[in-house]
């Protein structure tokens, strides 16, 4: 009778392991994130959903009461924003990632440089992110307020709501130059780099993460593991050091 009822409790443990399956997570994140946070998706141990827009998109979302666990914004002042209008949990803020500004064409473009006026022709437009809502747009902003080139090209902008859109306009040959991110193009044949845009003309590219629920925060851990990390480097983004 003893072995018979260890038996039942083995069997009765077993059993609500099998049924006891990880919480689900959702996750808001920017569109430049896409690939690289796909396949870190893969690699937790439980079922991720991923929703991707841009980082003003996803942080307005999620103050109006979307369902999210875990934000990871392109920017650090949209994540000010959301602090102020959403309830976060506490002390989960982190950078997860950089990353870089580029100056792309289709492939085939034989010029280079940085020299926006000069690689748009008489009829070409600028295809980037929306100048004050999209991350990348913002950062493309002040790299040419500070480089003496916005306002000769201000009238000549194809925006999008976020930065692969931008991309795309520039692989379909809509437009003949766009500004990306590094990571953008680090595994994209579609497109060439003409030019790498420095770090001093723009704000810091960092992507702050943050948690809204104790779920949201496993996932945050996760993102901190050095294979999580291996895979944003290997997908172009940049490390951070701890």
């Amino acid at each position: 009778m003893r072995f018979l009822t260890q038996l039942l409790l083995a069997f009765s443990a077993m059993t609500t392991c099998l049924w006891a399956e990880p919480a689900p997570v959702t996750v808001f994140a920017a569109a430049s994130l896409r690939d690289a946070l796909d396949e870190v998706s893969e690699t937790y141990d439980g079922p991720v959903y991923l929703s991707y827009g841009g980082s003003g998109t996803m942080a307005r979302q999620i103050a109006a009461g979307a369902p999210a666990d875990t934000v990871i914004l392109a920017h650090a002042d949209w994540m000010d924003w959301l602090e102020k209008n959403a309830k976060l949990w506490p002390v989960s803020r982190h950078t997860v990632a950089t990353n870089e500004l580029v100056l792309i064409g289709p492939v085939g473009t034989t010029a280079s440089g940085s020299d926006v006026l000069a690689l748009l022709g008489p009829n070409g437009r600028l295809a980037m992110g929306q100048r004050d809502a999209v991350p990348a747009g913002i950062y493309a902003r002040e790299w040419l307020q500070n480089t003496g080139q916005w306002d000769g090209i201000v009238d000549r902008l194809a925006e999008t709501d976020n930065v692969r859109a931008a991309l795309a306009l520039v692989a379909r040959g809509q437009a003949p130059v766009g500004v990306v991110y590094a990571s953008d193009v680090a595994t994209n044949g579609s497109v060439v780099v003409l030019a790498s845009i420095p770090a001093h003309t723009h704000s810091p590219i960092v992507y702050p993460a943050a948690a809204l629920t104790p779920e949201g925060q496993l996932f945050l851990n996760h993102l901190g593991t050095a294979a999580s990390k291996a895979i944003f480097v290997a997908h172009g983004f940049g490390a951070v050091s701890e």
